[in-house]
């Protein structure tokens, strides 16, 4: 008995949704048969109804099927953003990190740096260091190598320091031990030898020092100097001490003006101290 009127509920909620249709259609057919009236033609009114009510019922079903098939509005949620990949990551968190134009570019970069640099011309310390074979102590006659005059007799009446020198003394100074040596026949040249050498700076810096220069009365003295002292390189005028040194020195350059011919392996030459330090390509 309780469960009569449930049908009859169901009924009238359906039979109240088939009313608004057909009001629907009727007020839509209606509607269109006051606008054909006012058209300056005559048309079959009943004809007219029956085309209008089909269209009105298809456009009303269309509608409704729309209706139902329309997806429930949801919340929007906010976009999250695309992770980065792996890729991106690793190059966003490595400041350091290079894309592949920028490898060649560096790559490019430090190729052109190395050529330049291979082309540059060689400093003096550079030429030193080079030619010297990072010798570390120098043994080296004064007459016609850091003096202008030859003989020592011309050192009783003048002493000259020859300034196109002293540059290459010095940087050979910075980091060798450096000893200069010259015959002389009386006190009076050693007092003007030093003075001179003082006037021209050569003492300034430190890396030279007075007690290094050292003076004897004959040429054998100047040998057995060198022997005691045992250097990596001497530098000298005499074809004869340059001979009778070479099994003993490691290195020595004989300054001449002409170019003799060659000693022993280890004995190069030179026009000048300053001109041996002048290229690669004299040695």
């Amino acid at each position: 008995m309780a469960s009569a009127p449930a049908p009859a509920a169901g009924a009238g909620a359906g039979g109240g949704k088939d009313d608004e249709l057909a009001d629907l259609v009727r007020r839509l057919v209606n509607a269109v048969a006051r606008y054909v009236d006012r058209l300056p033609f005559d048309l079959d009114r009943q004809k007219l109804r029956s085309l209008t009510t089909l269209a009105a019922i298809s456009v009303t079903l269309l509608f409704a099927w729309k209706m139902l098939r329309a997806p429930q509005e949801q919340p929007r949620r906010p976009r999250r953003r695309a992770a980065p990949s792996s890729s991106n990551t690793s190059s966003r968190s490595r400041p350091g990190a290079l894309t592949t134009t920028d490898a060649c570019s560096s790559a490019d970069s430090r190729a052109h740096e190395a050529v330049s640099q291979l082309f540059q011309p060689l400093t003096l310390e550079q030429l030193v260091r080079h030619k010297l074979s990072e010798g570390r102590r120098v043994t080296c006659r004064l007459l016609g190598v850091i003096l202008a005059e030859t003989t020592p007799e011309e050192l009783q009446n003048h002493v000259t320091v020859r300034t196109s020198v002293v540059e290459v003394l010095l940087e050979i100074a910075k980091f060798c031990d450096v000893y200069l040596m010259e015959r002389v026949l009386d006190d009076e040249s050693e007092e003007k030898v030093l003075s001179a050498l003082s006037e021209a700076g050569l003492f300034a810096s430190g890396a030279l020092i007075k007690e290094k220069v050292v003076f004897c009365s004959t040429e054998n003295g100047r040998t057995s100097f060198v022997r005691q002292l045992e250097p990596d390189w001497h530098i000298d005028t005499s074809p004869e001490i340059v001979h009778q040194l070479a099994r003993f020195i490691k290195y020595q350059l004989h300054i001449s003006p002409q170019r003799p011919e060659r000693i022993a392996s280890n004995v190069f030459s030179s026009p000048s101290l300053e001109q041996y330090f002048g290229g690669l390509d004299q040695r």
